[in-house]
């Protein structure tokens, strides 16, 4: 395991949406649009059971995560790493945090019937980065 180096890991912190790149049953790479959380040591990522990225993370353990600066695409962060864990546990919770931070809610509102959520944890195991933070560009504590 690698470990997100500390001038970057703002971009996991912060409200960014991130891309995660998965692989689907061809092994062609999907990607869209999510938000996450980090815990320090894995990346977390909540989803809906049967939704494409839950069945690719599910079967291929793989998965990509790209964090874009908002404002200054000079500064990213690259996370290749493989799901060490999925769980329901706790996973509600988690898109309510979510929520909270993204949206600034305190609850997930497109919570539908019969959903059920998947928290995916995604150890790193490889980082790549660009850039520093821009001049006069306030980051918050």
């Amino acid at each position: 395991m690698v470990t997100i180096p500390p001038e970057f890991r703002d971009l996991l912190d912060r409200p960014i949406t991130v891309s995660l790149a998965t692989v689907m049953a061809d092994g062609q790479p999907q990607v869209q649009p999510v938000w996450c959380s980090y815990d320090g040591r894995h990346v977390l990522v909540n989803t809906e059971k049967g939704r494409q990225k839950y069945r690719n993370l599910s079967r291929r353990k793989l998965a990509t995560i790209l964090a874009v600066e908002p404002g200054n695409d000079n500064r990213w962060l690259e996370i290749r790493g493989v799901v060490v864990a999925e769980t329901e546990a706790g996973a509600d919770a988690h898109i309510d945090q979510l929520a909270r931070l993204y949206l600034g809610v305190d609850s997930y509102p497109y919570h539908a019937p019969g959903d059920v959520r998947v928290m995916f944890r995604i150890e790193p195991r490889r980082i790549a980065t660009m850039g520093t933070t821009m001049p006069g560009l306030d980051l918050p504590d």
